[in-house]
């Protein structure tokens, strides 16, 4: 949420090694989510949609003092952690919840689409929320381990927003996409370091499915094509998985959060259930 966090975004593994042109396109975006990133990541290098960064800052285990809700009026207060959704919640086993909270965060979906509707000249829409708080959810490991960009289970962000803007952040999402059904990037493509070849790869967002938890609910998908030679058009490397977004709203509230590696749609249902029964307790009005 700071200024001084340089972005970094989780790209799945097939195309790490892409690195796409125009660096500064996507430098200053994402502060929120580079940091929760940034601590599964490590040492790790990321490729994303026009930019190599390397990893730094770290994020902390939330305080269980944090964990109790707030009390009193929901509208008023920010956002407890007892609202987001816990360890528990998840089939695998998870590390303590590293958490950060906010004010007047934007309600951000996915941070390569806000590049991509730049790009496209389009600024984005985003609401700005009063309160918000994100968090990362990390496979148990043993301890000492570093942790490894598979090691992400959840990433999730949970926003309190003014009650008149909540239902217009899923009813306009689809419409938002419109400049971004297909977005074709042109780059090289590395082997062990060297540049061996021109590429392109069309990336494309689509809202897949509606209302399937909370008060309204959308699943937002991103495909990424192979990437193909500029010229012979031949395939360099393989497409990777798509990657999806739950983005589930109650009351006030509005929750974005995606599964890591090997996480499914179905997956993505059940737990978009589980964070609106959560959030129903201090959502405005409650359920």
């Amino acid at each position: 949420m700071r200024d001084d966090t340089s972005f970094v975004e989780r790209l799945r593994r097939d195309l790490s090694d892409v690195r796409w042109p125009e660096p500064a396109e996507i430098r200053a975006r994402a502060r929120r989510r580079s940091r929760r990133t940034a601590a599964a990541a490590a040492a790790v290098v990321f490729l994303v949609a026009g930019v190599a960064v390397g990893v730094g800052d770290r994020l902390r285990p939330a305080p269980a003092s944090e964990a109790a809700s707030t009390g009193g009026e929901p509208g008023r207060y920010e956002v407890p952690t007892a609202a987001l959704l816990q360890p528990a919640d998840l089939p695998a086993p998870a590390a303590p919840p590293m958490v950060e909270a906010g004010l007047g965060e934007r309600v951000r979906v996915d941070v390569r689409l806000e590049a991509c509707l730049e790009n496209r000249g389009t600024r984005p829409e985003w609401v700005e929320s009063r309160y918000s708080r994100s968090q990362t959810l990390l496979r148990a490991r043993p301890a000492g381990a570093v942790p490894q960009p598979r090691d992400v289970l959840l990433t999730q962000d949970l926003y309190r927003v003014h009650p008149a803007a909540a239902p217009g952040i899923v009813d306009d999402l689809a419409r938002r996409l419109t400049p971004c059904v297909a977005w074709q990037r042109h780059g090289q493509t590395d082997r062990q370091g060297r540049v061996v070849e021109e590429a392109g790869a069309t990336h494309g967002w689509h809202v897949v499915e509606r209302d399937f938890a909370g008060s309204q609910a959308a699943m937002l998908r991103h495909t990424v094509s192979s990437p193909r030679h500029l010229v012979t058009g031949r395939e360099v490397g393989g497409a990777p998985a798509p990657t999806s977004t739950a983005v589930v709203r109650v009351g006030d509230l509005v929750t974005v959060f995606s599964l890591g590696d090997g996480g499914s749609e179905a997956e993505l249902r059940r737990l978009a259930t589980v964070a609106a029964t959560r959030m129903c307790a201090v959502a405005n009005p409650r359920c």
